[in-house]
């Protein structure tokens, strides 16, 4: 598995919030007809299905932020480790196939069976740490996900909302939705207000 493969973007996909559904005991659909509001912008109490733009979200949220900014620190740090290993151990392939044929044959045997080993270490150790940098993404997703749905669930409770859908352009099972209906940037102010209350 390739370091550089690895991209904290996947998280967008990931988070997309799918859809998460506050005290949803009625029968309503997303395609129900929103009450609009009598102010733009302004949400009616009488609209009990809402919507976020994730792509919103997670560009404006600040703890995403925080959180990009340290993967991306880490997978950069990773392959530049690996690019390193990787760099000394051709080292040493140039070395021994510059001397080959000056050495004894048992030292060339010996010379050819240690480089194979250190490859396959090499391998290893190259599949090792992009599967922990994967498993900690996963970890950091997950954590990610539960701090929107748990904000959204006590958002939802306090508005009156029984269901809380997610936007996100080109992956939405939303076609069309009155902009009244759209809560993302009230979210994102309280999702920044509880992240920085937690950073003091």
């Amino acid at each position: 598995m390739n370091i550089k493969t690895l991209q904290f973007g996947k998280i967008a996909a990931a988070v997309a919030l799918v859809s998460v559904m506050a005290a949803c005991q009625n029968k309503e659909t997303a395609t129900t007809t929103p009450t609009k509001s009598a102010d733009a912008g302004t949400v009616s109490t009488k609209d009990q299905i809402v919507y976020v733009n994730s792509d919103s979200l997670l560009t404006k949220y600040d703890y995403f932020k925080d959180l990009k900014t340290k993967l991306d620190g880490k997978a950069k740090s990773a392959e530049q480790d690996m690019g390193s290993k990787t760099q000394a151990f051709q080292r040493e392939v140039a070395q021994y196939q510059q001397q080959q044929n000056t050495m004894a044959a048992d030292q060339r045997a010996a010379t050819e069976q240690r480089l194979a080993r250190k490859q396959q270490e090499l391998q290893a150790y190259q599949q090792n740490a992009g599967a922990a940098l994967q498993n900690e993404q996963a970890t950091e997703q997950e954590k990610l996900y539960d701090k929107v749905a748990d904000y959204l669930k006590g958002y939802a409770k306090t508005k009156g909302y029984k269901m809380v859908l997610t936007y996100s352009k080109g992956n939405s099972a939303i076609l069309f939705a009155d902009e009244s209906l759209d809560i993302t940037t009230e979210v994102i102010k309280g999702l920044n207000e509880d992240y920085k209350s937690t950073k003091k």
